[in-house]
């Protein structure tokens, strides 16, 4: 079972930032997951909110301010002090922290609805490093997922999935599911922890259609064992370090 830090090593250091993402490759995570966002100006920046209010000492939203505005904000302090003066990141950073970190993956959550145009801009500097083979682009959004599909055809894709998506018959079912990811061409959907509790078999569907599975954000020894039971793929975590401790003691107990 694969390891993902939830926006790094988000336990420990402050979402989103290159802090969070350091320690989680320092835990051996497999990938780092990570959200991004378009500036006014058109630059990619690492944040998960509309609004940078919550996690740093500034307020607005992201599309309204520039990326200078953006760069001078302390995404660190609302964390703990020592980790004051830590920068929004642009993805110019996260591709020079993976070329560090070779043994590491990158989960890409493209928030909100993305063009094809957009898109473009966003994985440009990824191209160019030759990265794309260690991304999966994904995102909430069928359409955002459609225009990673139109614009890196090669780029593995994932569909985040919040509930199960409405039949002809106007209830959930596990099929509507397998049918979007199908019309999607993903290879990865990956769900809420808590659908895997209240649909069990969703990880054997989609093993039998040829996805993987990815769960989030799971961050409790119980929700471990049980996506481990269930065979699901990856974790997504925020607390990437602890898991990895728990999966060596596993393997140590066999």
């Amino acid at each position: 079972m694969r390891v993902i830090g939830h926006r790094g090593n988000s336990s420990v250091a402050p979402q989103n930032t290159l802090a969070a993402f350091e320690a989680a490759c320092a835990a051996g995570v497999d990938a780092i997951e990570l959200d991004v966002q378009l500036t006014a100006d058109g630059h990619a920046v690492v944040i998960h909110d509309d609004e940078v209010d919550a996690t740093t000492d500034g307020s607005g939203r992201v599309d309204t301010l520039t990326l200078d505005q953006v760069r001078t904000l302390d995404a660190g302090s609302w964390f703990a002090p020592a980790y004051a003066g830590q920068r929004v990141p642009v993805l110019d950073e996260v591709v020079d922290l993976l070329v560090r970190h070779p043994r590491t993956d990158l989960l890409l959550e493209l928030k909100g609805v993305w063009t094809a145009d957009r898109v473009r801009l966003l994985l440009g500097p990824l191209a160019e490093a030759g990265l794309l083979p260690r991304v999966v682009g994904q995102s909430f959004e069928p359409d955002s997922v459609a225009a990673l599909r139109e614009v890196a055809p090669q780029l593995h894709r994932g569909l985040l999935v919040e509930d199960l998506p409405l039949g002809p018959d106007g209830a959930p079912h596990l099929a509507a599911l397998d049918a979007l990811c199908s019309r999607l061409g993903v290879m990865t959907c990956n769900p809420d922890g808590r659908l895997l509790q209240t649909h069990p078999d969703l990880v054997e569907a989609q093993h039998a259609a040829g996805r993987q599975v990815m769960a989030w954000t799971l961050d409790e020894p119980w929700m471990w064992a049980e996506a481990q039971a269930l065979g699901v793929d990856a974790v997504i975590t925020n607390r990437p370090d602890r898991l990895r401790g728990w999966l060596a003691a596993r393997a140590g107990e066999r």
